[in-house]
């Protein structure tokens, strides 16, 4: 907290919306959800409600999280269900840190991660999913970034989130907004765990050999390799997708015959029975530093590889009650994560 303070976008944020308690839940769900999370639900409550009060026709709200330890996990999803409670009708997303493949912090990943996408599952409109990892092999491969730090992943996942959202604060020609985005992504009300990408993504030394355009945006925008999460979009297909462009002077004509070509070319990756799934927003105002930037939103099959990773883990440790002491001690009962797995299969 003190180091948002000090930041320079400490500025931004109102002190009476900083809200931190000494105590963690150390890596554990049911302390989140349950204990020391419920303690100051409330407070947190209270400070979204006056938030909300103050706006003239709220959209929605969107949750940051991580899913691997304790707070994000726990907490994180108590308040997207109190969220859901006190705002049924506005729309509600989260961008969430799934664990990564190879690379594990704690070892109750697997539990935390189950308990809470179990929770995301019925609870919430549109979630983001996003991997520490694949983000780090984008930092090496595409920005030949030699060591990236939180910072470097922070501002990928913050790319991602202003081109979601950059036509609700800019005007556009076509614009489009969260309600909007979920309709047009979500077949089916359990099937919203959708996957960014985003483009242009060009290492320093490159930048200047690179002439932006719209055909380029668009092979950069669907490359698996620039995907934010570990999912491989190869080994599925896409229900519904997405594309979101910035830039001043952007031909709405250009955009749809690239699209439409870019579909034609990779039909076989497109489910056939929802035609014409793709669906594209332009915002006429760039980021800043850029002249025209894509945002991706695919909601695909490929997906599942993340859950039966999960549920394999989960189930290894599950079936021998490892470390299950440490949440029935927190007032949870097997049956918690009995269900939890039976919702995530």
């Amino acid at each position: 907290m003190d180091a948002v303070r000090g930041s320079p976008l400490g500025t931004l944020f109102r002190p009476d919306n900083m809200i931190n308690q000494n105590a963690g839940a150390g890596n554990n769900w049911a302390k989140g959800h349950y204990t020391e999370g419920a303690e100051m639900i409330d407070q947190v409550l209270d400070a979204a409600r006056k938030e909300a009060e103050n706006t003239s026709c709220l959209q929605g709200f969107q949750v940051c999280q991580s899913i691997g330890g304790g707070t994000g996990s726990g907490m994180g999803t108590l308040l997207v269900s109190k969220i859901r409670e006190e705002y049924p009708d506005r729309m509600l997303y989260t961008y969430t840190v799934i664990p990564s493949p190879k690379v594990s912090d704690t070892v109750v990943e697997p539990y935390n991660a189950v308990l809470s996408m179990h929770q995301l599952v019925e609870n919430v409109d549109a979630t983001y999913v996003l991997d520490n990892e694949a983000m780090y092999d984008i930092c090496y491969n595409t920005l030949k970034l030699p060591q990236p730090t939180y910072g470097d992943l922070n501002h990928l996942i913050s790319a991602a989130m202003c081109g979601v959202t950059c036509s609700i604060r800019f005007p556009g020609q076509l614009n489009c907004d969260l309600r909007k985005l979920a309709v047009n992504l979500i077949p089916f009300p359990r099937l919203h765990f959708f996957m960014p990408g985003f483009s242009p993504l060009t290492s320093r030394a490159t930048q200047s050999y690179r002439k932006l355009s719209v055909s380029d945006l668009t092979q950069q925008t669907f490359d698996a390799k620039n995907m934010l999460c570990a999912a491989d979009p190869r080994h599925g297909k896409y229900l519904s997708c997405s594309v979101i462009y910035r830039g001043a002077e952007l031909s709405t004509k250009e955009i749809d015959l690239e699209i439409a070509g870019m579909i034609d070319k990779n039909s076989h990756f497109f489910v056939e029975w929802i035609p014409n799934n793709c669906k594209t927003s332009i915002c006429d105002i760039a980021p800043r530093g850029l002249k025209m930037s894509s945002t991706m939103t695919g909601n695909t099959t490929s997906m599942q590889e993340l859950w039966s990773r999960l549920t394999d883990q989960f189930a290894a440790m599950f079936k021998r009650k490892a470390f299950l002491h440490w949440y029935t001690g927190e007032g949870m009962d097997e049956m918690e994560f009995t269900e939890a797995e039976s919702n995530l299969n």
